[in-house]
């Protein structure tokens, strides 16, 4: 997930996300506007010396409805910080912590597989968010009759953050409730299995919770669908894993023989005469076989109709090309051109040599095929050589 990095902790990176920026402050708003009602629950659960009146005159609403979003938040961070820590004792690299619309999001490098680990390290946020909201209590048990707004604060966080850690531990994957029913399901069975029954699991409770939602709160609508599209993401990313375990690039890209490239010396015309010709809209750019660039339609387009004979492809393809090494795994290259936000990679050999190119299709059409039971060549002939 991106967003605008504002600090790090522990050398984890903490970013925001623009959909943060917009929830923060309607958060406050509503609590502002809720501001009597909650103190008159906090009055009557838990004996709070407040006086439901007197909290909600003057700008005491409005630094209690932001004091309190920013606590929820800071809650949400530690909560994600929690995961995280348990992560790195095992060795597991953290990219990222993302605050966003629906909370936090920490993105690891590598999501064990190990269901031991991944139990420690998903139970970890619900017992920080627990250890919180005791905290927040006994701050809140502290405070004396004449620090109304400060108690009405402590004693809401400390309301908060138990109920977070309770909705996190509902079984719908991919919350920590669905990452502990999948540790536990991976006992005994493989892990792609055990994560698409916890996926299933998962959209059963996002339809739940939105036909809940339907007649309540559109918040939840908004859980339920953000639940059901992150159990499917996750099961396909996890059966690709389990499909591709073995699979090098070499084994399903586009090989150099039938792939069409250019020189980088011919003009923008003869490009676009190729492009038709082909019915291609891009083409890699080789001298002496080496792979030196990329050349889409859009760059040519660049270049006015009556000055393209003047141009040369290599001055305007793309110089800083991202690609692959036929070695690499197929999931990775995966993986990567989903982190750049590329549909191929050209797979270049370690003198630079343009030696295929993989695309998405490559890998689609390959990930059919083994779900159907074939096999790439290297594994039904590990001898070949």
């Amino acid at each position: 997930m991106r967003g605008i990095r504002i600090g790090s902790v522990s050398s984890i990176p903490i970013k925001l996300h623009w959909s943060f920026l917009i929830v923060l402050p309607l958060f406050g708003a509503l609590i502002a506007f809720d501001v009597e009602t909650i103190a008159t629950l906090l009055k009557q659960e838990l004996g709070a010396s407040i006086t439901p009146g007197d909290i909600a005159r003057g700008n005491t609403p409005w630094i209690v409805g932001f004091t309190s979003a920013i606590g929820l938040f800071v809650g949400v961070l530690l909560h994600e910080l929690g995961h995280s820590a348990v992560a790195k004792r095992f060795g597991y690299e953290i990219d990222s912590i993302t605050l966003w619309l629906l909370g936090g999001v920490a993105s690891f490098t590598e999501f064990p597989e190990n269901w031991r680990h991944e139990l420690l390290i998903a139970v970890a946020g619900p017992i920080v968010s627990v250890v919180i909201g005791i905290g927040c209590y006994i701050v809140f048990l502290l405070l004396g009759p004449g620090m109304q707004a400060a108690q009405l604060v402590m004693g809401y966080l400390a309301v908060l953050n138990v109920m977070l850690a309770i909705f996190n531990l509902l079984p719908a994957f991919p919350m920590d409730g669905g990452r502990i029913l999948r540790a536990l399901l991976a006992r005994s069975r493989p892990h792609a299995k055990a994560t698409q029954q916890a996926a299933e699991v998962g959209k059963f409770f996002a339809f739940l919770l939105g036909i809940i939602g339907i007649f309540t709160d559109w918040f939840l609508i908004l859980l339920a669908f953000f639940i059901y599209i992150a159990a499917s993401g996750e099961a396909q990313q996890t059966s690709l894993r389990a499909s591709f375990e073995g699979v090098s690039v070499s084994d399903i890209m586009t090989p150099r023989s039938d792939l069409k490239t250019v020189p980088e010396d011919i003009s923008i015309t003869e490009l676009m005469d190729r492009m038709f010709e082909d019915r291609h809209m891009g083409y890699p750019v080789v001298r002496n076989e080496q792979l030196v660039g990329v050349v889409t339609l859009s760059d040519a387009a660049e270049i006015n109709e009556i000055e393209q004979d003047a141009y040369r492809v290599s001055e305007v393809m793309t110089r800083d090309v991202e690609s692959t090494r036929p070695k690499t795994d197929a999931m990775a290259a995966f993986e990567q051109m989903q982190s750049t936000g590329v549909g191929r990679l050209p797979v270049v050999a370690e003198d630079g040599t343009l030696i295929g190119i993989i695309s998405r299709t490559d890998l689609m059409r390959a990930f059919t095929i083994i779900k159907s039971g074939g096999e790439p060549p290297s594994m039904s002939n590990p001898t070949r050589p």
